[in-house]
């Protein structure tokens, strides 16, 4: 009796793993582990990978959500190599949470084209937003033009890489075509094809151009030609990446946690929006001066939006325009915006963080008052430091569980 009693078990056991494969089965969204991961990413043209603990309470709230837009994006997109909606349980594979650099779960991270960067999904957790933001991504990033009269009128904005290929039937508008999906946050894509282009590319062949924002004077790539080999996936994207992504770039609300997530100190300028001349000011500057600076990240924010932080910094809208560095500590503050045209100026501010300067320059001043001392410079504003308020924009713990380890904070 035993064991028939056994058997039974052992016979019952069975049926409830093949009813668990069966509901694994018909999941739509994929596990994936150390072991597939670089199969799928290789095979499919978008992938999100949503990297979970069944202990976080948001990555549980989260996962139905996921698993009905993953359904809904499949029946829109049911063809292989287009996109996957998987999920990695980060308790289980260790190794994948380090590869990404997981600080939070639950954390979405965008694949595109099978190259693995930095860059998260950060909308809206609902099942039309996840299906959304799919179908924007698989959506053709180019925009054909029909008539030269369209590249006269069409609006550059921060830069515009245009195409002029022979046909669309070509591996190397495969490859533009790619980058362009990869890049299709950072610049805008037209192409036009045959007879239209034959005056504007040799003979024969294809050619790229790009160009820039109008409005910084004597920008050296304002406009530039591709001149390197066309079906290089890597080569055709560190060219397009290096110009089309800006010096300084605009903080908002929407942004503020990916740009903090960087994990580099912010160079802002705060500006009125009723006088945006200071932001080519500092733009122009910047290209000037410190356009191979990648210690930090160059920023303009509007005051009346960012009003909280300036009036922590004791400005008001009437201070307008004012430079601050936010080191996700501390915020100090640019002397004089005036200064920053002096040669150097800029540059010895930003120096002076990273030797921490700037920190000790204020406790000397602070020291100096107490003892009513004069030991800096009475011309000089003396250095003034506030703790950092972009910090209380970074992944907000109401919606991440934030894991235990913090990157280094200057």
């Amino acid at each position: 009796m035993k064991v028939v009693g056994s058997l039974v078990i052992l016979y019952l056991l069975a049926i409830l793993e093949t009813l668990l494969s069966l509901v694994a089965g018909n999941s739509s969204v994929v596990v994936v582990t150390h072991e597939n991961l670089q199969q799928i990413i290789d095979s499919n043209e978008l992938v999100l990978l949503s990297f979970y603990t069944d202990w976080c309470r948001f990555s549980q709230i989260l996962q139905p959500i996921f698993e009905e837009a993953a359904a809904k994006v499949l029946q829109k997109f049911p063809e292989n190599g287009r996109v996957i909606l998987g999920k990695v349980n980060c308790d289980i594979e260790d190794i994948l949470a380090d590869q990404f650099d997981i600080l939070k779960y639950p954390t979405i991270k965008i694949i595109r084209n099978g190259l693995i960067g930095s860059q998260e999904y950060r909308g809206q957790r609902s099942v039309e937003a996840v299906f959304q933001f799919v179908e924007i991504e698989l959506s053709d990033p180019i925009k054909e033009f029909h008539s030269i009269d369209e590249l006269k009128t069409v609006d550059v904005g921060f830069g515009i890489v245009i195409g002029y290929f022979i046909s669309n039937d070509h591996v190397e508008y495969d490859n533009y075509r790619r980058v362009a999906s990869l890049l299709r946050n950072e610049c805008r894509f037209l192409v036009g094809f045959g007879d239209l282009t034959k005056e504007l590319r040799p003979p024969g062949k294809n050619a790229l151009i790009f160009r820039g924002d109008p409005s910084i004077p004597n920008h050296k790539n304002q406009y530039s030609e591709y001149l390197g080999n066309m079906t290089s996936f890597k080569e055709l994207t560190f060219w397009i990446d290096k110009r089309c992504v800006p010096l300084v770039r605009e903080v908002t609300f929407e942004n503020a946690e990916e740009l903090s997530e960087e994990g580099l100190p912010f160079v802002l300028l705060f500006y009125n929006k009723d006088d945006v001349s200071p932001i080519q000011e500092f733009k122009n500057a910047i290209q000037s001066q410190l356009e191979n600076e990648t210690r930090v990240n160059f920023l303009t924010a509007e005051g009346k939006l960012f009003k909280h932080p300036l009036f922590h910094l004791g400005k008001s809208l009437t201070d307008l325009p004012v430079i601050a560095i936010d080191s996700f500590m501390h915020m100090y503050l640019f002397p004089r915006f005036k200064d920053i045209h002096k040669p150097g100026a800029l540059k010895k501010f930003i120096d002076d963080l990273f030797s921490g300067a700037l920190h000790f320059n204020f406790h000397m001043a602070l020291e100096a008052k107490e003892n009513s001392e004069s030991i800096i410079d009475t011309a000089e504003d003396p250095p003034i430091v506030h703790e950092s308020k972009f910090k209380d924009l970074k992944p907000s713990k109401h919606r991440y569980t934030l894991v235990n380890r913090t990157r280094d904070e200057l």
